[in-house]
This record gives structure tokens, sequence and C-alpha cells, in this order.
């Protein structure tokens, strides 16, 4: 795997902001009341940490670090204002959907981190591929969570009605404390998962279920180790 798309990969899925990192939770929680909030916030989010990073990246050799951070939000709040009057005059509807959040991309923790963390210590195409990264990673959070918090709390995905009458939304899903429901359950798989892969890598020949443990009964893990060391 090259450069470039190691910094996708982990951005989606090795450093996914919102469900590994946990920053900018909260437009992940506000927004995610439907799947089109979701992507919408996503796509808006990713838009100006691509082009933050790249600018950022192209101009690190520039700024002091006496006004490093000053000069990250004066330019990162210029693309936002780009972005929220793009979106005010062609997408209205999504536009009022999200309110205050668009303007709140300023000081999202993720576009600020990565500044800080990637875009002024590499090049400006690392940068972009950084961005696209975490930009991909947040929409794809974002879009997830949206719409099982659509599908279980109003019974439609993307505003078409998927579930039939005779089954009854969950109306908290579509209210705050659904948010925080559906993100633990996204988690809570991530971490299973993550067990499981670390399980492999620990002992040699388990797959991870001691219910149906392939290395012999009588004999333990650490037993295992033990004589492997």
């Amino acid at each position: 795997m090259n450069q470039y798309m190691e910094r996708i990969y982990n951005g989606v899925v090795k450093e996914n902001p919102s469900l590994v990192l946990m920053l900018g939770m909260c437009p992940t929680l506000a927004v995610t009341t439907s799947a089109i909030n979701g992507l919408g916030m996503g796509v808006s989010s990713m838009i100006v940490l691509i082009f933050s990073n790249m600018i950022i990246s192209a101009l690190r050799n520039v700024i002091p670090d006496e006004v490093r951070l000053p000069a990250y939000i004066v330019i990162t709040a210029s693309l936002v204002t780009i972005v929220d009057l793009l979106m005010q005059a062609y997408t209205p509807g999504l536009y009022d959907s999200l309110g205050i959040y668009i303007p709140l991309i300023v000081v999202n923790c993720i576009i600020l981190g990565r500044a800080e963390a990637y875009a002024n210590k590499h090049t400006p195409d690392l940068a972009a591929f950084d961005g696209i990264g975490m930009g991909l990673g947040f929409t794809i959070a974002l879009t997830v969570i949206g719409l099982v918090r659509e599908l279980v709390g109003a019974g439609t995905a993307f505003g078409f009605t998927i579930l039939p009458d005779s089954i009854p939304p969950i109306a908290i899903f579509v209210k705050a404390p659904g948010a925080f429901l559906v993100i633990a359950f996204i988690i809570a798989v991530m971490n299973g998962v993550h067990i499981h892969t670390e399980a492999n890598k620990k002992v040699e020949g388990c797959d991870g279920c001691c219910a149906t443990c392939s290395v012999s009964h009588d004999t333990s893990c650490s037993d295992k180790e033990a004589t492997k060391a």
C-alpha cells in the first residue's frame, strides 16, 4: 500500500475521526437525525478539510510558529464562508437543516487537529490525501449513524419510506439519546472486531472464539505462549 492510499485507509478505518479518535462529536451527535443531514455535513467538512490541509501545507514554511493557530483559523474560516454561501445558494433545504453547524466547522477539532498534526509537516499532495481520508471517514460515520437513526426512528432512509406501517418506529432514535445509543452500538461492534483481530495476533491457531477453539482445551493460552517463548 503506497503512502497516498494509506492516508485514505487510516482516515476511514484506523483513525476514523468520529468512531476511533472521537473528534467532532458535536456535529456527529447533533445533525445525524437523518442520513441526508449526515451526508451533507460530512461532505461539507471534507471539502473544507481537503483545501485547508493543502493551503496550510503549502504555507507551512511561511507561517510563523507564533501565529500558527490563528493563521489556521483564518484559512479555515475563509473556506467555511465559501461553503456556507454555496450551500445557502444551491442547497437551501439542507442548509436550513444543518443550521449553525455549518459555520461551526471553523472550530471543528478535526480540521484544526489535522492541520496541526499532519498538514504543517507534510507536502500538499500528502496533506490533500490525508484530508480526503479523514473527510471520507467522517462522512461515512455521520451517514451511517444518520441512516440507522432515521430508519429505526422514522422508518425512512434518505427520505424514502422503508419500513411498513405494521412496524412502528422508535421515536427516541431521532432524539438526542438515540445518537448516543447508535454510536455506542457501532463502537461496540468495532471493538469486538478489534478484539478478535488482536486474539489472532497473540495466540497461534486462535480464531477468537473460545467455544469453538481449535487449540487443545487442556492447554491454556498462557501455557501456549509460555511454551512458544
